[in-house]
This record gives C-alpha cells, structure tokens and sequence, in this order.
C-alpha cells in the first residue's frame, strides 16, 4: 500500500507540474522506484522470520531421530535470539529429565547399585561375549535377620545398613578387579535385602574364596546410630555352564543355593549340586500337584487323641493333614506343608481344613461328641483379612459352638502377629474358642509378649522332650521350660511323647497334657470315633 501511494503521489505531482511530454516516462520509472523501495522494505523482515521459523521447525523435527544435542539453528539466532535462548534451555532441560528417569529406572535409590534391570541386561550381555572354555559365577547374597533391624531401629536405619551392606560389597568386588574393563565384576541390588554379584570369568575355588570372604565381611558388626549391629549373609553360588547358561538360569540355581545356605543355619554359602537340583524339581512337582490337590479332594484329615495326665481322659485331640497322592501315596505334612507355604497354597489348604472340619464337628455333635479339636493355623492364613470372618462364618455355617475348636499358632507367628490379629484372636477366645502356641522353644521369642497374647495352653516342641530319660540337662530345661508355661497362667501340653518313661516324668514335672504314639497313633476319622468310644466306655486311664 506504501509503495502504490508513492506511485500515486509521485505521478499525479509530476503530471500537475509539467505538460504531458517526455516527463511522462520519468514519472512513471520514478514511482515505480518508489514502489521498489517499499517493497522492499517491507518485505525483507518477514522473510528473515520466515527463514528462521522455517530452520526452527526442521531442528524441531530432528528430535524425531534423536537429536537432543544440536543448538538452535543460526537463522533463527541471527532473527530471533531471546527464541532461540529459550530453545537451547528446553533442549538442555529435556536432556536432564531423561537422564534423571534413566538413573531412576537402572539405579537403586538407596544404594545407587545397579537394579534388576539393569543388573539382567548387563549380565546377559556379558554372559553372550563368554568363550566356550570360560567360566563364569553368579552370586545370591541374602542377609540375616534384617527383618529384625527393621523393626527395631525403623525402616530408616535399614536403609542405612543397606548403603553399609553395599559399601562392603563394593570393596570385595573391586578387590576382585583384575584391571581388565569387560571382566570387571558386576554388582547389584535386586530387592529387599537380596544382593547379586556376576563374575564374567572366575573359577570355582577363587569364586569360593569371594563367597567366604563376603560372609566374612557381612558378619562384621555394623555402627548405626551408636547401635552396634549384627547381622550376617546367606550366599548361593551357580556356576556357568554347569548350572545354567542364561541370566535366569543361573539366578535361579544361585537363590536355591541360597535357602540351602539359610537352612543351614545362615552366614554361609551354598554351591549349587545336582542334588539341589534334583530337590528343587521335586518341590515344583509337588507345589504343581498341591494347586491341584484340592479340587481333586485328596487331602484327608487324621486325628491324634490327647490325654490328661491328671485323669487319665481323652481331652481332646489334634487334627492332622494328609496328602493322599496318586503316585506316592499317603504324605505326611511335613513333605509338602513348607512347600505349600512357601509358594502360598496354604491359604487354600488352610480353607478347606476348616470347612472340613466344621462339617466334621457339626456330624459328631449329633452323635454327643463334645471334645475339643486343634487345628493349626498357618501364618500365610494370618496374613489375610478376611481370614477371621470366614473362621467365624465357616463354624457359624455349620451350627458348630467355638467352644469345640481349639486354634493353635506357631510361637513365630504369635511373636510377629500385629495388634490387631492379636485383638481377633482374643476375640474368639472371649467366644469361646481355646488359644494354644504351638512348637514353643524353638524360634524366637518376648517372654514380655508373652504374657500379653491371649492363650489357653502351650505346647512344648518334640526336641525338647527328646533325651530326659537320660539327659539331667534336658530334664532341667524342661522343668524351666514347664515352670514358664505355668507362671502365665497357661496349661501345658506335651507332643510327640514316646514312651512311657517321657510320660512318667513328665507328670511329675507337672505337664498337664500329652499326645503321641505312646497312647495313641493319628487316626483317620472312622477308627477315631471307635477308638474315642472305647476310650470312654473302658474308662481308660493314663496311670
């Protein structure tokens, strides 16, 4: 518009001044200099924008491919620098923010160990690169009681423990650096308080000296807030290719070591075998065939009668599971319970002992049996919150009275039980039902919680009885052991009493109850009933 009224102007005061001759010509290249000019000078600075808008959008569309690194484009620098600032700034905050993320997803936070993830990809980079004769180990580090720091000095100072677990890791690994980058040893943190260690290349004997040392290292108290701290390290060790040729092989065969380490007592470690192999594959086949055992019914229950020392009478008895498998036969619970534990089919197991046994109860008292039957409950139970509801709707159900049930926890369970299961069992037994801690003397426990757990009765662990026919020592911890029981006000019940020496001393030690194959086998529920019947017609007597 500027250049056309240039023209206008220029050409209408050139004609207004002069005749229409020559000078026309002159007007007219005159105004369209003028329109020229303006042109240009308007033009020229949209351009320029243009060509930068243009250069920004092709850096822009770089990032497609992953170029987070090349600065703003120069056009748009030379036409628009405060844009062209702002651009290098996000690019700048963009390229942090994926850094951050990817240490976050490849670092453990609290050690700042590589993760799982990264510690797999890693491995099984370096597992791929191995040559055919190279060994190479993989580690399972799985620390001792730490449960039990993180509960007593909080969830904090285990975190610090890990840094302090990790540090002394990092010393015996970086010790194992021979100084060759790709065989540097590989370190990580899994979960928890579960440590793995990859050596792309070691042999048997340098990598048993590592786990020994380890464990050594671990063993060595710790100073966490002027609290000295003891722990220690179960270590499982694969070998590579004995026992596996992948990541997850070797992971695998390395955990099972571990909890052979564990088992044995902790602050160990364990080389994988063939026999663990072989004890491994027989725990998968049983937990797959217990996931099935239900549905199929092929679990039974078995009853053991308990017998009063004081009146010689059958007080009740205990109820048993067994596993009628279809190729091995009748199992009893201790071959396949920790199975069912571990893998979490207890709870299943768990539901249909008492469904049956309510069913059971509700039939023999129509007949008049008013005796009180045990049933064990397992910690996985406890674990679940609708577990109390269903007990009370099972044996409701049933038209069966708490008062016929006995519910027996083991002495690890009722130590570890928060306040509110504690506030449920104490409920039940209001109701009716009886409370008894099961296997006492052989884990841990707070004789100062003890006497704040709502129990009946105790029943004291089989090693303990075990040898006080010979033993003055055995016979003085048992009678420590029975004082205890009856200092809180509790009865005391003896199992898998022998013979009948064990029985003898016993009474006199003031034992109120016992069962076992002294007086009477685990029966299956026909025999029971016959043999409770004669029991009571003949007036047996324990004296």
């Amino acid at each position: 518009m500027a250049g056309f009224a240039s023209f206008v102007f220029s050409l209408g005061a050139l004609l207004y001044v002069t005749e229409f001759d020559e000078k026309l010509l002159a007007a007219i290249v005159a105004g369209a200099f003028c329109l020229l000019v303006s042109y240009i000078a308007s033009e020229r600075p949209n351009s320029e924008s243009a060509r930068a808008l243009s250069a920004l959008s092709e850096r822009l569309m770089a990032v497609e491919a992953g170029d987070l690194v090349s600065p703003a484009p120069a056009p748009l620098r030379r036409a628009m620098p405060v844009l062209a600032s702002a651009v290098d700034t996000l690019f700048a905050e963009v390229r942090a923010s994926i850094e951050n993320a990817h240490a976050l997803g490849m670092y453990d936070p609290v050690t700042s160990l590589p993760n799982r993830l990264h510690f797999r990809s890693e491995a099984d980079k370096l597992l791929s690169e191995r040559k055919p004769d190279q060994r190479s180990a993989m580690l399972f580090v799985d620390l001792d009681r730490f449960k039990m720091v993180n509960d007593s000095l909080g969830h904090a100072r285990g975190d610090q423990l890990l840094i302090m677990v990790g540090n002394r890791l990092r010393v015996v690994v970086n010790a194992e650096f021979a100084g060759k980058a790709s065989m540097r040893p590989l370190l990580a943190r899994l979960a928890g308080d579960e440590f793995t260690i990859f050596f792309p290349e070691a042999e048997r004997a340098r990598v048993e000296r590592i786990a020994r040392r380890i464990a050594l290292e671990i063993a060595e108290p710790f100073e966490i807030s002027s609290h000295s701290v003891d722990i220690g390290a179960s270590i499982g060790v694969a070998l590579a290719p004995d026992h596996g040729t992948t990541v997850e092989a070797l992971m695998r065969s390395a955990d099972v070591a571990m909890y052979r380490a564990k088992s044995n007592g902790g602050g160990q470690h364990c080389i994988f075998n063939k026999e663990l192999a072989a004890e491994h594959q027989e725990k998968l086949q049983t937990e797959l065939a217990l996931s099935q055992a239900v549905q199929r019914g092929e679990f039974l229950l078995a009853f053991q009668p308990q017998m009063s020392l004081l009146t010689g009478e059958v007080a009740g008895a205990e109820a048993l599971l067994r596993w009628n498998h279809p190729v091995d036969g009748m199992r009893l619970p201790s071959s396949f319970i920790p199975v069912a534990e571990r893998s979490g089919i207890i709870a299943e197991i768990g539901d249909w002992v008492l469904a049956e046994m309510a069913a059971t109860l509700s039939a023999w008292s129509r007949e008049g049996f008013d005796g009180r039957i045990a049933i064990n409950i397992s910690p996985r139970q406890l674990d679940r919150a609708d577990f109390f509801a269903k007990l009370r709707s099972t044996f409701a159900q049933a038209d069966v009275p708490l008062s016929l049930v006995e519910l027996e926890f083991t002495e690890s369970a009722a130590m570890e039980a928060s306040d509110t299961v504690l506030i449920e069992i104490g409920a039940l037994r209001l109701d009716g039902a009886r409370i008894a801690l099961d296997d006492f003397g052989t884990g841990y426990s707070n004789l100062a919680r003890l006497r704040t757990i709502p129990l009946d009765r105790v029943k004291i662990d089989p090693s303990l009885i075990l040898g006080i026919e010979s033993s003055e020592k055995a016979r003085v911890i048992l009678q420590a052991v029975i004082q205890l029981i009856k200092g809180i006000g509790c009865e005391v019940v003896a199992e898998a009493v022998e013979t009948a020496a064990q029985a003898d001393i016993l009474r006199a030690m003031g034992c109120d109850t016992v069962q076992g194959f002294v007086f009477a086998p685990a029966m299956f529920e026909d025999e029971f009933v016959n043999w409770t019947s004669n029991a009571v017609r003949s007036s047996k007597s324990v004296a």
